[in-house]
Formats: C-alpha cells, structure tokens, sequence
C-alpha cells in the first residue's frame, strides 16, 4: 500500500517542486499547501512563490528574490512591490510585515508616486508587524524587532528597532546555511 501511494505521489511532487523553483528548503506538504489556495483557488495566483492565503502579493514581476526567501509565506503580510523589491538569500519576513515600495501622490490619492526599490541583503530577519517603507536599503545580516517602521537605510550586520526603526547594536556573524 505505501508502495502504491509513493508511486501515485511521486509525479506530483516533482511537479510541486517545478511550480515553486526556489523554494527547495521547503517540505513537500508545505508545498502542497500552498499550492491548493495559490493555485488551485486563485489567491495569489501570479505569485511563482509560496505565498500564504491571507497575505497579499501586489506586482510580484517586480519582486527578485533570492534562494530560501519568500515573501508573504507568513500569514497576513502585504507585499507591494510596485516599484520593486528585490530579495537576497536567506531572507525571513515574520507574520503582518508590510513591504511598500511606492506611495500614494498625496494631493491626488489616485496617483502613485514612484520610488527607488526596496532592497533587503541577505541574512535578514523582519520581524512581525513591521513596516519596510520606499527606497529603504537593509544590508546584509540583519534583525529587525517586532512592530518597527523601517524609513531609512540599515547598514549590514545590525540588529534594528523602533518606529522610526534605528540600529541599537551590532550582530554578530549569521551561523546558519548560507544559500
């Protein structure tokens, strides 16, 4: 029986794994998951990565990102990338982050107002409810606390917090897999 039932899953694991071509750190059932609501019922159906169903991915062809980082894989996170996003390696965005790179003209709310890209390096942690507003650069290594509003440039191995979020102390060197 259990012969059979890896027979039968074995073509749909492959193809699990071509939907989502970045995200082979992920369990195959996570995988699966997503797939059903991103796929299957249409939420965030643009999305080539895992995105969770309650989170919202807007213009996802401006979004880069690198190996084992995927926005919006946390729930209710609001990822906007209107004016581009662009993700290093090893990047974990926590639950409720929101990632805005454009802003609204504030004398006319129907039109946008471009920006410079977000740009987040590699290593970085976002922490839940954060805010990571237009044109901000993340360097590499970083933590960012719980409910911080992001507005300006954080340089690279930093742990960051506040609203406005503010470097408080160094980090010392990430020890996990680099990607």
């Amino acid at each position: 029986m259990l012969k059979l039932a890896a027979r039968i899953s074995e073509p749909l694991l492959f193809w699990l794994r071509w939907v989502y071509p970045k995200a082979e750190i992920y369990p195959t059932y996570v995988l699966a998951y997503y797939f059903i609501f991103q796929k299957l019922l249409g939420i965030n159906f643009l999305t080539p990565w895992p995105v969770h169903f309650t989170s919202r991915c807007l213009y996802p062809k401006n979004i880069t990102i690198g190996l084992n980082s995927a926005p919006g894989l946390s729930p209710n996170c609001y990822i906007q990338g209107r004016s581009g996003i662009k993700l290093g390696n090893n990047v974990l965005i926590g639950p409720g982050v929101g990632l805005i790179s454009s802003n609204h003209d504030i004398n006319d709310y129907s039109k946008w107002v471009g920006a410079n890209p977000i740009e987040i390096g590699n290593n970085v942690w976002i922490g839940m409810n954060s805010v990571v507003l237009p044109g901000v650069k993340i360097g590499d290594n970083v933590a960012i606390g719980a409910n911080s509003v992001v507005s300006k440039n954080i340089p690279s191995n930093s742990i960051a917090v506040g609203a406005p979020c503010v470097k408080i102390k160094d980090k010392a060197p990430y020890k996990g897999k680099q990607y």
